[in-house]
């Protein structure tokens, strides 16, 4: 099953024992194929696990996988193009959201290619008390590995103009939509 383009979809982001980390309200679907669901937030209201809730300051646009072990959200900002890539199991969509298994690992890439791999203590503080198998460690790091090689050598979405021509995509299909 895929989302209608240009309709809105839920994003849900769940940890490795079953409870909630994260929704996002609404997402607008620029893509959908079984290779990847391409959507894109702005503006939009997100609540975390614990209730709280905050608002997104600038348009993301988001790079869902059915056969990845990671997502990637490129947020942009008037400073360059941000990519924040969450280590997470494939993702689904149920007919109301776009689901995955948060496995805590990020990697964050700014706009001069250099990148930092985040909340590792996390992961293995996590790892420890969730019970990661090691098959689904195993499969992390070699995710991860797969990621920083595909951001290396700019394979799309990282490529230069590959967000620009999402975002063109978004505007034209937004105000297509009002």
């Amino acid at each position: 099953m895929l989302p209608e383009v240009g309709s809105m979809v839920y994003v849900q982001s769940f940890k490795h024992d079953g409870s909630l980390h994260r929704t996002w309200c609404k997402a607008f679907v620029l893509e959908a194929s079984e290779r990847m669901i391409v959507a894109v937030t702005d503006r939009a209201w997100v609540i975390e696990g614990d209730g709280r809730k905050w608002l997104t300051r600038e348009p993301a646009i988001s790079f869902y996988y059915p056969d990845r072990w990671y997502n990637i959200i490129t947020m942009l900002r008037h400073s360059g193009i941000y990519y924040y890539c969450n280590m997470a199991s494939p993702s689904v969509y149920d007919g109301e959201a776009i689901k995955n298994i948060d496995y805590d690992l990020d990697i964050k890439l700014y706009p001069d290619g250099g990148y930092q791999i985040l909340d590792e203590s996390e992961y293995a503080e996590h790892a420890r008390t969730m019970n990661y198998p090691d098959t689904v460690r195993e499969i992390l790091q070699r995710s991860m590995d797969d990621l920083i090689m595909r951001m290396d050598i700019a394979e799309s979405p990282f490529g230069k103009g590959d967000i620009e021509h999402y975002y063109r995509k978004y505007l034209k299909m937004h105000w297509e939509a009002e």
